[in-house]
């Protein structure tokens, strides 16, 4: 409560999930003058998410949300409200709720929140979904490239190291996108997890394999005379090595 008071403060809109459990409550009505005592910070108590969840009397919307978790779009019935969310002894925050339901149950009935009541319950779903490439990133960012893995004894040394390898996330990303369509799009897939398209473990893969076909990066010169044929590694091998290094 505190950190999205926090937030909201700062100008800084906020979405998270909510609890099917939350008590949300009216806005406080406007205080009469002469009033004796403390202000009042809430209304009338509403009825939880989960009781608005099973009403019959519920409107629900439909609503296509693109970019669903990576599998395209999705459709999906919404039910929406705007409330204030109290706990004792914390400020008050003024949310709008977003119910969200499968209408093929694929997943389980959730809750929204948003700290800024005038956004579309549609925008705010939307902004939601987007947190699943960010939180992907950082896992192959760690997974691969060592994220949050430092041996570093200074908080400056890792602040400094943090930024560069979320840079080279971008450039092995930019230098993927670069090579032919046969070699980027090449996707290492096991019998019990197929990919219908390549991860950023197969744009690092690419990426090593074109550069260690690099000439440049000989560390020796080339001789005329050769007596001894030069062992060429095949390129499944080579594939196999790129994703083990």
């Amino acid at each position: 409560m505190l950190f999205l008071d926090a937030m909201r403060r700062a100008r800084i809109t906020a979405i998270t999930r909510l609890r099917l459990d939350a008590a949300p409550y009216d806005p406080a009505p406007p205080r009469p003058p002469g009033t004796i005592g403390r202000p009042q910070t809430k209304g009338a108590r509403l009825p939880t998410l989960a009781a608005i969840l099973a009403a019959k009397e519920t409107r629900w919307h439909a609503v296509v949300v693109p970019g669903w978790y990576g599998a395209g779009e999705r459709t999906l019935e919404i039910a929406s409200g705007t409330a204030v969310w109290r706990h004792g002894g914390l400020p008050v925050v003024p949310i709008r709720w977003v119910l969200v339901r499968d209408p093929e149950s694929r997943f389980a009935p959730q809750a929204l929140l948003c700290t800024e009541p005038t956004r579309e319950p549609a925008q705010i779903v939307g902004w939601f979904v987007r947190r699943w490439t960010v939180e992907v990133t950082f896992q192959e960012a760690r997974a691969h490239l060592g994220v949050e893995t430092q041996r570093q004894w200074s908080d400056t040394a890792i602040a400094r190291t943090t930024p560069c390898l979320l840079a080279l996330f971008s450039i092995v990303t930019l230098l993927a996108a670069r090579l032919p369509a046969r070699q980027r799009r090449r996707v290492a897939a096991a019998a019990w997890y197929p990919k219908p398209r390549p991860t950023f473990a197969d744009a690092l893969a690419a990426v090593r394999c074109a550069i260690w076909r690099e000439r440049t990066l000989a560390t020796s010169p080339r001789r005329r005379a050769r007596t001894k044929p030069r062992f060429r590694l095949p390129a499944p091998w080579a594939y196999a090595l790129c994703h083990a290094a």
